[in-house]
């Protein structure tokens, strides 16, 4: 099979491009492609809901987890002096995992089941008007640092399998309370979007003895088309087969398969990267509705699972799934990837 260069022109109305990892085809529809500003004219509903109504404002008693200014409070201390919170985790009220009976396989005609056995919490930022794009990063590195503390705690559950962390802004993205927070989810399976990653990382170092991530990672920097920030621990990559218009991915440079490991310098530079991404999305974008999840090794299989690399995905509400992306799967784009790397690259912030 020829080989050509990935910074070729397409001649043809579209090109359809296969991710490295999860061998999922993506379509770059070139034929009706979109400049960067033509995003920009979407029209978006307002949504921000009543600050004085809002259920997220104020320190909750089954807090489990406190973050003020400058250190950690246990969900134990007192109320007094708690005023200063950056940061809190509570359980969900309407969770979408609980209390059972974990690893019991039910069978129903060809069918099985298992208990929703699991944990949802809710990750709170403090101010009712600042996401993570306008938050400083000493900030963001706070809300980071939740996330690992929370899915620590997680993982040690003998049900968890799997700790999803995820955050949705703006009402297309699915979020139903404007003020800003993310969701932690502990699950007794391994989701289906993490096993095909999973599967494709392992069968890339039985074939290559490497890891896939660090050869994309590693390729980008090289060539920098696709590069849209990078501060020496971390990189923020359009996909070469992004799934979407202005999609980003975060990547440790160094290799690292285990998000909750990560040390304080590590987290620092984590923080700077991610918030440099979503404020150059918000800016550029003028504030798009979006998503992000964390992809990273199970919590019960880190000694077999080092060939992976844990990322954080970004996906902006640039479009809306049709007839031919539900039915066939293959996500099309209007934007190449390049384009938006270097629209997004040259946002000043």
């Amino acid at each position: 099979m020829a080989k050509k260069d990935d910074s070729h022109k397409a001649s043809h109305a579209s090109e359809l491009r296969r991710d490295v990892v999860s061998g999922d085809w993506v379509a770059i529809a070139t034929g009706r492609a979109k400049r960067p500003h033509d995003f920009l004219r979407q029209r978006r509903e307002s949504f921000r809901q009543p600050k004085n109504t809002c259920p997220f404002e104020n320190i909750h008693d089954e807090a489990l987890l406190i973050l003020p200014a400058g250190k950690t409070m246990s969900a134990g201390a007192s109320r007094s002096g708690r005023n200063d919170w950056i940061v809190q985790v509570i359980p969900n009220k309407y969770p979408a995992f609980g209390v059972g009976t974990c690893a019991v396989l039910g069978h129903v005609g060809p069918y099985e089941w298992t208990e929703g056995v699991g944990a949802h919490e809710v990750v709170i930022f403090r101010d009712h008007d600042k996401s993570l794009a306008t938050m400083t990063h000493a900030e963001v590195g706070m809300v980071i640092a939740a996330y690992q503390e929370r899915f620590r705690a997680l993982a040690r559950d003998d049900c968890a399998q799997y700790v999803s962390v995820f955050h949705n802004h703006g009402r297309l993205s699915g979020a139903s309370i404007s003020h800003p927070h993310s969701q932690i989810v502990s699950l007794p399976v391994i989701p289906p979007d993490v096993a095909r990653s999973l599967a494709g990382s392992a069968e890339y170092f039985r074939r290559n003895r490497s890891c896939v991530h660090c050869a994309v990672v590693q390729y980008e920097l090289a060539r920098d088309t696709r590069v849209i920030y990078e501060n020496g621990r971390f990189a923020v990559l359009a996909p070469y087969a992004s799934k979407t218009a202005f999609e980003m991915r975060l990547f440790p440079i160094r290799h690292s398969a285990e998000f909750e490991n990560m040390d304080e310098d590590d987290r620092a530079a984590a923080a700077d990267a991610l918030g440099m991404a979503l404020a150059k999305l918000h800016k550029g974008l003028k504030n798009p509705d979006y998503n992000f999840f964390l992809h990273t090794a199970p919590v019960k299989d880190g000694q077999t699972a080092q060939h992976y690399h844990w990322h954080i995905e970004i996906l902006p509400k640039t479009a809306i799934w049709a007839g031919f992306e539900i039915g066939t799967g293959i996500e099309i784009s209007t934007i190449t990837p390049e384009s938006a790397a270097a629209f997004l690259k040259n946002v000043k912030i």
